[in-house]
């Protein structure tokens, strides 16, 4: 039943536009590797991700390292 409501929400085409903004230096490798996973690695790099529940934990989890630029 999960993976029918996450291909419901990747077929209506929502998706959150991500910015990095921070560094991962001096952080727990779980940060850095949410980051890769999210497609950023540096600052400033813009990565365009489909809006689902998954995706935002991972946002929540850096979220003092990214910036939201455009949601929906």
């Amino acid at each position: 039943m999960g993976l029918r409501r996450e291909e419901e929400m990747i077929s209506t085409g929502k998706k959150i536009k991500v910015e990095q903004t921070g560094s991962p230096i001096r952080r727990h490798r779980s940060q850095r590797a949410t980051l890769v996973g999210l497609g950023l690695n540096r600052i400033g790099r813009v990565s365009e991700l489909p809006d689902t529940p998954q995706t935002r934990g991972m946002l929540s989890k850096v979220k003092h390292l990214v910036r939201i630029l455009e949601a929906g």
